[in-house]
């Protein structure tokens, strides 16, 4: 296979080469399909791509797994999103999830996943991610691809700068992009400044099961936080936050917030803070936010309402929180993976500046202060630089780093990705992307040990790449080779959604943990039945519920009678394959809500309101084998007032 391949490429080759000779100018050595390009990209039927990438949806709401280098797309993920090709949020089981201190809200903008990390390096059991409309976190299990958990923020608004995990993931971080008041109250909004706080949650998760808890939250001053990151290494216990609108401004933002020269790095010791809180310090504040957690056994989540968080001022624990100043409207916010230097990225400085972990550690053991905001106090600027990187583009983002002393950095404006060296600051290789990029991805390029053999830059605009067929485009991802000294453009493909940023790691470090299908025997579900004998129909009063199997290929009942107009039906229905990647569909005539996709030894329940006299049909809806068209069964819906007692059947009996 790998043979013929290479001989089909090199015909290709040929050919287009042969029809370039006669296009002036038509630089056919830089395209990026030539034939070494797409056999680094060549993932042969049968053989399997060596990373997965974890793209966030941005408004899709979720999180859509590509392999690497392809660019295929495995999987997407519900999070915060109903999504009828699975039922989640449809099903009942599944409505929990996303429940709110609003109510159910089935959408949110999913922005920055993380996965979860042991001495600082990804060890593939979790990944998180924030929703950042109504501000949420979420958890996802790495051994089945589903959402585990979600949990509401208080006293937060746009979750931006999150969800970003500390190095043995001892906390998942939740900053605010809004400063409101807290607790919230109705006042006038020209009485901002000085008012209005910045909450930055910290949750802790449980070491063996992921679960979520929030600690603590910090009450900062009024700014924005806009991105974050955990330290690392010599760093550890620190986290960084950036910061804009430090004038505190209400209006017209993109003027007003834009007046200082510098806004900030918040750099806290979250350590130090831990250690207040565990010695009783901090105060309860009376909230509401909801708590939602998927039971693998039982198939089914549940929804608890939290009713305080606690909540600690930074005035209460001296030490704790410093300033770094930081020009200008810094976004990015990366720390290196040895922990020394702070990356701030300002939107609208033409450098990139570098702060040392150190140099900020000697100067507040020196107290070489610039002032105070709030109390807390500011660093001298130049007491903390470690460095610049000096006219690197225009409109600096976000910066990943290869674990090899090189980072690379995007540049919005100038679209382009720009590799710099760590300690001289100097610009090494710049390629550009197509258009306007956001965030960039390493494997690992977020923590102590990248494995810094690709790079995909993440593009919000992708005219010119594609047919156009529309006034919108999906977006792309750029892949590049970053195992040479200069950075090589490998495949452009599409993503679905915004793709906002993504985490990806080594396919060896998940695919052996991999869920392949739910053990009967392990079912918890309390209307799972664990063989077709056990099918039944019960009736209680209005309600009936339906218990169901479904193997390939027969639903076990397949004729129900005795269902009236104004009943509630409840679809209960077990998978009862024992093999991998065997999935049954159900869907039901008239249902006000979407079909159900149950995995093997999974159970899923349906709920169906039935509204005109008649009977009629359900089906499978995933091709199952080669009697899947046969997979069917009937309701007959008499009047209210009938008489026709519930009765089911198989096979005439």
């Amino acid at each position: 296979m790998r043979t013929s391949f290479k001989f089909l490429i090199l015909i290709l080759s040929t050919s287009f080469l042969f029809v370039s000779c006669g296009n002036k100018g038509n630089n056919s050595n830089k395209s990026a399909l030539n034939s070494s390009k797409a056999e680094k990209v060549y993932v042969a039927p049968g053989e399997h791509d060596s990373h997965y990438a974890f793209i966030s949806g941005g408004y899709s709401g979720n999180l859509t797994v590509y392999g690497l280098p392809s660019g295929r797309m495995f999987k997407e993920i519900p999070v915060f999103s109903q999504f009828p090709t699975t039922g989640y949020g449809y099903s009942e089981e599944t409505k929990p999830m996303l429940n709110t201190s609003f109510g159910q809200i089935p959408w949110d903008d999913s922005h920055h996943p993380d996965i979860s990390q042991t001495n600082g390096v990804l060890d593939g059991r979790w990944i998180f991610i924030n929703g950042n409309n109504t501000p949420r976190i979420a958890r996802i299990s790495l051994t089945t691809f589903e959402t585990e958990e979600i949990i509401e923020v208080p006293n937060s608004a746009g979750n931006h700068s999150s969800s970003f995990i500390t190095e043995n993931t001892e906390y998942v971080v939740a900053g605010t992009r809004f400063s409101v008041p807290v607790p919230q109250v109705d006042v006038p909004i020209n009485e901002y400044k000085g008012n209005f706080k910045g909450a930055l949650s910290f949750i802790k998760v449980d070491k063996e099961t992921g679960r979520m808890g929030i600690k603590f939250q910090i009450l900062m001053p009024g700014f924005n936080y806009d991105l974050s990151h955990p330290g690392r290494d010599k760093s550890h216990g620190w986290f960084f936050f950036t910061t804009y609108n430090t004038e505190e401004a209400s209006t017209l933002l993109e003027v007003n917030a834009s007046q200082n020269d510098k806004d900030f790095i918040a750099a806290i010791n979250w350590k130090k803070i831990e250690e207040y809180v565990d010695n009783g310090g901090g105060t309860k504040m009376p909230t509401n936010y909801a708590h939602n957690v998927y039971d693998e056994h039982t198939h089914t989540a549940t929804s608890t309402m939290v009713k305080e968080v606690l909540t600690v001022n930074p005035a209460d624990i001296p030490g704790a929180i410093y300033f770094l100043p930081t020009p200008k409207s810094p976004h990015g916010c990366d720390v290196d993976p040895t922990g020394e230097y702070i990356i701030g990225n300002g939107k609208l400085s033409a450098d990139l500046t570098i702060h040392s972990f150190s140099k900020m550690l000697e100067a507040i053991e020196n107290k070489k202060f610039d002032g105070e905001a709030y109390g807390i106090p500011i660093l001298n600027y130049e007491d903390v630089l470690a460095g610049s990187v000096k006219s690197g583009g225009l409109g600096p983002l976000h910066t990943e780093f290869d674990g090899l002393g090189n980072a690379y950095t995007t540049f919005f404006i100038s679209s382009e990705v720009v590799k710099w060296k760590i300690g001289t600051w100097e610009v090494i290789d710049r390629k550009p992307t197509y258009y306007s990029v956001g965030h960039l991805t390493i494997p690992g390029g977020n923590s102590r040990k990248p494995f810094g053999k690709y790079m995909f830059a993440m593009n919000k605009i992708t005219k010119d790449r594609y047919l156009p067929t529309g006034p919108e485009l999906e977006h792309s991802a750029q892949l590049y080779d970053i195992s040479g000294d200069k950075m090589e453009l490998l495949l452009d493909f599409p993503t679905h959604g915004e793709p906002h940023y993504a985490a990806a790691i080594p396919a060896d470090i998940i695919k052996n943990n991999s869920k392949k299908f739910y053990r009967l025997d392990e079912n918890k579900h309390p209307y799972a039945i664990t063989s077709p004998a056990d099918a039944k129909v019960v009736r209680e009063g209005k309600d009936v519920h339906i218990y169901m199997s479904m193997i390939r290929s027969h639903f076990t009942p397949d004729n129900i009678e005795g269902v009236k107009v104004g009943d509630k039906v409840y679809f209960h229905i077990t998978n009862h394959e024992q093999d991998f990647d065997v999935p049954h569909g159900f869907a039901m005539i008239g249902a006000n809500n979407s079909e159900l996709l149950i995995m093997p030894g999974q159970t899923k329940t349906l709920t169906w309101y039935p509204k005109k006299v008649g009977v009629w049909p359900f089906y499978c809806t995933d091709f199952c084998s080669a009697l899947h068209q046969e997979m069917q069964g009937y309701i007959r819906v008499s009047p209210k007032n009938s008489d026709i007692k519930l009765s089911w059947s198989l096979d005439g009996e």
